[in-house]
């Protein structure tokens, strides 16, 4: 049986998921998993390049994981990236792999780092928000991914990690690291409801995004109130406004509507709010339907939070066997738990003794080595 192509992709536990996140990406990963073996990480390290709250941090990261799991990813596909701290281990490795002038043209931390100055003149912009697209090249290496999905605007992230593989596998003299190709697949660009001139973010404010678990109530007011013509469009062209509720039409299927009110508009007899009361109706049905799988998931969520830590674990034993190859290629010492001998330093008197003592799982005590080191 030939053995499937691998895909990678991740997701920041920062904010809601929005429909603009799911049709754009989350929709995808699910429809993929039947044709490639794939792992979908929740990347908690990357959540730390802004500032962050350290118990907002986990909620989020496990709220993501379930809501993953909701919307009809795997379980087993799902790992949290601190539960493989390996990807950090080799984001040291590959940072010494990275050109600078590269790292200093990445348009994201231009962007985010702008973000923060208008927060304040005093802002911190940490190193870490300069650095992630190592972590992030790294969070793609170490599994050795044949596909990552990507859009437009991510293109530059794996270009990096495709050169600093490429940098790699040169310097020591072997195809070690797989050079990850871009998965491009027709995904739905939404946009804000509120301004259909930017996209549907999370990070814009609640206004701009609409929540795919947020109540019936809630859901329905946001599209009542979206944003139709501003005034601004050329005569003959749809407005941004609109063209934005018949692309969410159009993302959640609801193509009998979508037919029939193109034709209404192609016609001049469109009523917005036939339009907005069509749209609002289609994703109501999609957010009921993961609202009650989530629902579930939480009644039971202990085991939940079991199978994604299992998960996590047997996706780490890939990265386990990647760092330690990573780091005999490199020139650097793997640690070898299974030893039956292991030197243990003291100091004595100012004089060096060296002990060695065999053990087992558990014949060795504290005291009895505190006893041989006053000896």
């Amino acid at each position: 049986m030939k053995k499937k192509k691998s895909v990678l992709s991740c997701i920041q536990p920062t904010g809601n998921l929005h429909f603009g996140r799911y049709f754009g990406a989350v929709e995808n990963w699910v429809n993929l998993q039947g044709q490639y073996d794939c792992k979908y990480g929740v990347v908690d390290y990357h959540a730390m390049t802004m500032p962050f709250s350290p118990k907002k941090l986990k909620e989020n990261a496990w709220d993501v994981a379930f809501n993953l799991i909701a919307t009809g990813i795997h379980p087993h596909n799902v790992f949290m990236q601190s539960l493989c701290p390996e990807h950090t281990e080799l984001s040291w490795v590959l940072s010494c792999f990275a050109s600078y002038g590269q790292m200093t043209r990445m348009t994201q931390f231009k962007d985010k780092s702008n973000q923060n100055k208008e927060k304040g003149e005093d802002a911190f912009i940490s190193t870490g928000l300069f650095t992630y697209p190592i972590l992030q090249a790294a969070d793609i290496l170490i599994y050795k991914a044949d596909y990552v999905p990507v859009g437009k605007d991510q293109e530059q992230h794996l270009e990096l990690s495709r050169n600093i593989a490429q940098r790699f596998n040169n310097q020591m003299r072997k195809e070690f690291f797989v050079l990850p190709e871009p998965l491009f697949t027709e995904v739905p660009k939404v946009m804000s409801t509120a301004d259909p001139t930017r996209k549907m973010s999370a990070s814009a404010g609640e206004k701009h995004n609409i929540d795919v678990f947020g109540e019936e109530q809630r859901i329905r007011k946001q599209v009542k109130s979206a944003v139709t013509d501003t005034g601004e469009t050329k005569e003959g062209e749809m407005s941004a406004g609109v063209a934005n509720l018949f692309e969410l039409l159009r993302a959640a299927k609801a193509m009998e509507a979508y037919e029939s009110l193109t034709t209404d508009y192609q016609g001049g007899r469109l009523k917005y709010v036939d339009l907005k009361q069509a749209v609002a109706d289609a994703l109501v049905a999609i957010s009921a339907r993961f609202r009650e799988r989530k629902a579930d998931l939480l009644s039971n969520k202990r085991a939940t939070k079991d199978l994604i830590k299992t998960s996590s674990a047997e996706i780490r034993k890939k990265a386990q066997e990647t760092i330690k190859e990573v780091k005999e290629l490199s020139g650097l010492l793997n640690v070898k738990f299974e030893d039956k001998k292991a030197p243990l330093f003291s100091f004595v008197s100012g004089k060096r003794e060296y002990l060695y003592k065999k053990y087992g799982a558990s014949s060795i005590k504290v005291t009895d080595l505190k006893k041989t080191v006053i000896k």
